[in-house]
């Protein structure tokens, strides 16, 4: 059962990132019909909220390092298991990363150096904000997204709705962020397109492995100290 929790993460984050990732580098600029800020932005968070009906009931359906650090941070998630997920779920940002540059370079004038959907700050920041600024954003973005997804997932939070709440959060996060960090959140998800583009990305990705840490662990402890009775464990079926 174990297995099937990984593989479910694997799969889930590959969506989330190759979703994601891919409305901004293939959609978001179209010419004429291109889906924008916007769009990418309900494209994070449809990916959350589609995986998140399709494999909660295996894995939990994280999709992110810093939603098990948080959640094992606020009572929720058994510490021993926070290894594999997040391997797992790095290991399906980079697949992803992989597929979708076989796609997106097929495209006569694709440039790696145009940023591939990579997170930055300074100079490759969208909005040229500093590492300051970034560097809070991120904490901050991903300290409230944590909030939202242990109130959420919560043994007395309505049923069934969590998915939408989780992703309608990641939405708005990104409708905010995207101008300062081309929005991360996610260590996995920052992590594959940075391989491929190397340099100045690989150089930079230590801001959103740190940063979305610190802020999944603030929100899952800020959490839990209001409820300090944490119920549901956000780890799918049982293990046999």
């Amino acid at each position: 059962m174990n297995i099937n929790k990984y593989l479910a993460e694997m799969i889930g984050t590959f969506w989330l990132t190759f979703a994601g990732c891919g409305s901004a580098v293939i959609a978001a600029g179209f010419p004429q019909v291109g889906i924008g800020l916007v769009g990418v932005s309900l494209a994070f968070g449809l990916s959350v909220v589609t995986m998140a009906y399709a494999i909660g009931h295996i894995s939990g359906c994280h999709l992110n390092p810093a939603v098990t650090l948080g959640l094992a941070a606020g009572g929720r998630f058994p510490v021993k298991q926070i290894a594999p997920y997040i391997i797992a779920q790095v290991l399906g940002a980079i697949a992803a990363a992989a597929l979708l540059y076989l796609i997106a370079s097929g495209a006569a004038g694709f440039d790696l150096a145009k940023g591939f959907a990579s997170n930055g700050y300074g100079a490759h920041s969208p909005g040229q904000y500093n590492l300051v600024a970034c560097f809070v954003m991120e904490v901050v973005m991903t300290m409230m997204f944590l909030f939202v997804i242990m109130g959420s997932t919560h043994g007395k939070a309505p049923a069934g709705f969590a998915p939408l709440a989780i992703g309608l959060a990641l939405v708005m996060i990104h409708l905010v962020s995207i101008p300062v960090t081309n929005t991360s959140v996610n260590p996995a998800r920052s992590t594959g397109p940075a391989l491929f583009v190397g340099g100045w990305a690989i150089g930079q990705l230590w801001l959103f492995w740190v940063a979305p840490l610190i802020g999944g662990v603030l929100g899952g402890v800020i959490y839990r100290v209001l409820s300090p009775e944490p119920t549901g464990v956000v780890e799918g079926a049982k293990a046999r």
